[in-house]
């Protein structure tokens, strides 16, 4: 069953590439035409991709997995701290932080530092600190807050990570690479695929294309953790399925009502010489096209 049809994709603009002068070659496969100076994605292969990704991304979060969402440009940032905070997953959707995957140890002792510093209470100077060394802890935490707030609760590197733009986020890419740990992202026609170990071919310049496409790998963080929770516990082993956090309660409460009341949804099917003609020009947000 599909987890999104052709239709959905086309009204958000998924189809849309770059300027053909700017272009990967290596994206030529999932090219289906030009229009105006424009490649065209197909969206058939989209839809295969965007399978293979669901199913790679909810396995994951089945066996106990963690999923970074990674996205810092302006079209971005809303969707992804929208979705990730959704399903309780670790997002950074401002600057990434060089070493954030590689130099852990050193991030998670800002992170300590960043709620040491929450605990502060910056009306009181009656505690040992004047009114200027209060002022700088504030400006410290918000700077803490802007750059570490998405991850306050990752406690170990993540099982794989899911990016918007494959070229802005090279530093996220590039550390994940080094580290073994897979990446899921959006490829448009200027991006590497062979960087990429589960692409989608689309746009990720649109706002509602990215809003779509981070919608679905949320929906498949979420029904991971319904199968996560669903298992049994292993025999002899009564801790084998953690106690759920409240988030956690009421998130699989949601999807539980949204399965039982949802028809099965066919595959819708577009006729590939029709796919460019039928979504409306305006649907490109971004200048960078």
């Amino acid at each position: 069953m599909a987890v999104i049809t052709i239709r959905q994709m086309l009204d958000s603009g998924v189809h849309f590439g770059h300027q053909t002068q700017r272009w990967n070659p290596k994206v030529k496969r999932f090219i289906l035409t030009e229009r105006s100076g424009i490649h065209i994605i197909d969206l058939q292969q989209s839809l295969a991709h965007i399978d293979s990704a669901y199913e790679f991304v909810r396995e994951t979060v089945a066996r106990g997995g963690t999923i970074l969402f990674v996205g810092t440009k302006k079209q971005a940032q809303e969707s992804i701290a929208a979705e990730a905070g959704r399903v309780g997953q670790p997002y950074v959707n401002q600057r990434w932080l060089g070493g954030l995957l590689t130099n852990f140890q050193t991030v998670l002792g800002r992170l300590e530092r960043m709620k040491e510093l929450e605990q502060v209470d910056f009306e009181d100077t009656t505690k040992g600190f004047t009114k200027k060394e209060l002022l700088m802890k504030r400006r410290e935490l918000e700077k803490l807050h802007k750059s570490l707030g998405g991850i306050r609760n990752l406690t170990k590197t993540p099982s794989a990570i899911w990016v918007v733009d494959a070229k802005r986020e090279h530093l996220a890419m590039s550390e994940a690479a080094k580290l073994g740990i897979p990446v899921v992202a959006i490829l448009d026609t200027n991006a590497d695929p062979d960087e990429i170990q589960f692409p989608i071919p689309g746009n990720d310049d649109a706002i509602r294309s990215v809003g779509l496409l981070t919608r679905v790998i949320a929906d498949a963080v979420a029904e991971g953790l319904v199968i996560r929770h669903d298992k049994p516990a292993a025999a002899g082993n009564v801790s084998a399925v953690e106690p759920l956090a409240d988030w956690e309660r009421e998130l699989l409460g949601e999807v539980a009502d949204v399965a039982a009341e949802a028809p099965a949804v066919e595959a819708e099917v577009v006729a590939e010489a029709t796919v460019a003609d039928e979504a409306p020009a305006t649907d490109v947000d971004s200048t960078d096209k």
